[in-house]
This record gives structure tokens, sequence and C-alpha cells, in this order.
């Protein structure tokens, strides 16, 4: 297909039609300090030349830290079927599924998926995934408003701070009244976490009861590799489920690709936002998949839409049914078991330089206290070879000298052994 750029002509014809008198006149509105100014790109190379520059790059990237970094998003080991099921074309080049005809394969996957979730989460319904933890978060806050009539939302603070910014910013435009702590009175919702940020495990059954007495919802935010040994959302009362995916067999990327999950009662599904998957029969009887409930801005006007999220993130969540399809509910446990055990076993073992300031159990995570700047020992454990966690300052959720640290069932004991002794004579 050749690109044909758009002509003197055509640019002077669209200029007036829009009634600008120039390309600059069209963009003034934006403030002279967000403009880019001169981009001073160097002369084109050749691919060789590129590439060799791009592992030139490459190579000033650290790809051996061992890593115990949480917070939402978590180095987990991904069985080598994930990737190779997900890389067939059939999947990895799908585009979205508008024609069940020519789309039953993708309709299937995303369908079990959906049922994965409402079983891992105990709740009656799931959508076929959302973009992120953070996002769905905030959809699950103006689904709450929709079916309550109400706009006040109140944010517990136990939620990851970095996904508070979120609902915060989507929320910015729209007549949201949005509160901190667990106040259910006149609110539309409750949104909870569990484990917390901090690492805290919490039973909010209590809570849930209190926000439906007040006509209020619950939000529970959950890490999904916990719930193989943790209350579900469900079974704490909880009326909305959300998390971020990315545990499940989704490698960390700087950010993303991730995959946000959401699940809820019956009750609530017509306020859903995405796109849910069905399972119908056709004329003939045989069984077949579609899309269905598809209160989205592509389907009908934008002002109607549950939401304008224009796509879901089914290659995602296609890895994510692998993951949980291989592991199983044993193997799920399996997982979930030696992360717990592996982060109790590392709290008491750097508990005389760095004790545990969590105000309950945890599970895979927990906040230590360190004698010194959290950020300072963190910096001198790079060149060790060691990500030792998300210093809290830095996000608004603690202290300057605590730490959050989290432990998967990928480290070893050898590798918290040698952590611990590290992060010894980093605290001397």
């Amino acid at each position: 297909m050749n690109w044909i750029p758009l002509t003197d002509a055509d640019k002077e014809r669209m200029l007036r039609v829009i009634g600008a008198g120039s390309v600059e006149e069209l963009f003034s509105a934006i403030p002279e300090d967000l403009k880019h100014g001169q981009l001073n790109l160097p002369e084109g190379l050749d691919e060789p030349a590129v590439r060799g520059l791009a592992e030139t790059y490459a190579r000033g990237n650290r790809t051996d830290l061992i890593s115990f970094v949480g917070g939402g998003y978590y180095d987990h080991y991904i069985p080598a079927a994930v990737d190779a099921l997900t890389a067939r074309g059939e999947f990895l080049t799908a585009y979205t599924p508008y024609q069940p005809e020519c789309a039953q394969g993708t309709l299937q996957a995303i369908y079990e998926f959906q049922s994965a979730i409402c079983r891992l989460t105990d709740m009656e319904v799931a959508n076929a995934s959302l973009y992120d933890g953070g996002t769905a978060v905030f959809e699950a806050v103006t689904m709450a408003c929709r079916a309550t009539g109400r706009n006040r939302v109140v944010l517990d603070h136990s939620l990851n701070p970095r996904w508070r910014e979120m609902v915060h910013t989507h929320a910015a435009n729209l007549s949201l009244n949005l509160n901190d702590g667990r106040d259910p009175q006149d609110a539309a919702c409750v949104v909870v976490q569990n484990p917390a940020f901090r690492g805290t495990l919490w039973d909010y059954s209590a809570l849930a009861e209190a926000c439906h007495a007040a006509g209020a919802l619950l939000v529970a935010v959950f890490n999904p590799i916990s719930l193989a040994v943790v209350k579900t959302p469900g079974s704490m009362g909880a009326d909305i489920a959300v998390g971020e995916g990315q545990p499940l067999g989704i490698p960390l990327g700087f950010g993303g690709p991730y995959l946000g999950l959401m699940a809820s009662r019956k009750a609530f599904i017509r306020k859903m936002p995405g796109r849910i998957a069905g399972m119908t029969v056709d004329h003939d009887g045989r069984r077949g998949f579609v899309l269905t409930l598809q209160a989205r801005e592509q389907h009908i006007r934008r002002e109607k839409a549950n939401s304008n999220i224009c796509s879901n993130q089914a290659l995602c969540a296609l890895r994510a049914l692998i993951y949980l399809s291989l592991a199983g509910p044993v193997g799920l446990r399996n997982v979930a078991e030696r992360c717990r055990a592996g982060a109790e076993w590392l709290k008491k073992r750097i508990s005389h330089v760095a004790p545990c300031v969590n105000d309950g159990p945890t599970f895979n995570e927990f906040t230590v206290r360190l004698p010194r700047n959290a950020e300072d020992v963190v910096a001198d454990l790079i060149p060790r070879g060691y990500v030792a966690g998300i210093p809290l300052s830095l996000v608004g959720a603690g202290a300057s000298d605590e730490l959050l640290v989290a432990v998967t069932e990928k480290r070893t004991l050898d590798e918290l052994e040698q952590f611990a002794a590290a992060l010894e004579e980093a605290c001397a």
C-alpha cells in the first residue's frame, strides 16, 4: 500500500474549512512551553547501523537484577507454553471479534477467560478485560455510580496510590465527589484493596455489610495469585471486584501492556463496561460464542455508553487464561503458598535490621523500617544485583525509611539468604 501525503493544496483546503489561516495558527492554543521546538534529529542510518545502535543502547540495561519489587506488578515465573501458544498467528494477529462467524476461537477464549475470573473471585459475571488494574478501579467507580445513582466515592487508604491517582485523573472532568476513608453513608461505593498496598491482609466482610446497609457498593481490589489462599471478594460480600492481571502469565514491561480484571454480581451486569462474551446456540443447535450486552460507544450513542473503552486486552487475557489453565487450582495454590512462605522466611531473617511494621498478617509483600533512608539503601543494592523494593516515600505511602518488599515463587532460598546478607551490609 502506497502512502500518499497531503499536498499543499490539500492542506490549504483543510485549513480553509477549519477556519485557520495557517498550520501555526491551528496549533496556537498550545502553550509555548509545551511545544517541543526543534527536534534536532540526526541523519538517517541504514538498517545495520540502526540495529547496532539499538544493541548498544540495550547493553546499557541491567537484565540480571533479582527483583523484590511489587506494588501491583510482580516477577512471577511464566510457563513456556504461555509464550508458545499466544505467539500463534491465529491469536497474535487476530483483530477484535466484531463478526462472530469469523472469530469463534477468540470469542471462546474470552468466554473461558471470563469463566476463570468468576471462579477465581467467587463473583457471578466478568467482562472480557480492561486496560490495566488502575483503569479497572476507575471503571468500577463509575460503574458503581451508574448502579446507585450517587456520585460520592470513598477511596480507602489500602488502595494502591498510583491507582488512586489514576482515579483522580480520570475523574477530573466528571462530577464525582472523591473522599478518603471507609464511611459508606451517601456513597456510591467504598473502594478497598486486599492485600493492601503496604501488604497487610484484611477481611472486609463487615464493611461490605455496612455498605449494603447504607445503600453503597463495595469495590474490592485484589491480587489474583493471592485468591488461591485468602478470602475472595465474593466471599466477603463485595459487589464489584477488580485487579491487575499481570501476575497471571504477563511479563513485566515498563508499565504494560497489562491486563485489567473486572467481575461483579449479576445484578450489575448491564452497568458493566467493556466487552462481554456469551455462549449460545445457532439455528441448528450448535454451540457458538458472541459478544453480548454491548453498551459500548462503538455500538450505541457515545453519551449513553457504559464505557468509552474501544478495545480490550484480549491477547493479555489469553495469556492469563492459559496460565490459569496450566496451573489449575492446585498449581495456583502452590504458587501462592510459595510466595507467602518465602515472604515469611525473609521477614523473619531480616527482622533484626529491618523489622516489619505491618499491622496484621501479610501475603507475599510487607513493609519494613530501615535504619537508613530507603532510597539510599535501594541505590546501594543495585550494584550488588538486587532491586530491593519500593521506597514508600516515593509514592506517598509511607515514611522515608520504609521499604515495600515483595517475594514471589521465583525467589530461591539461596537468593533470599544472599539478599538478606546484602541488606544487612547496606543497613550497617
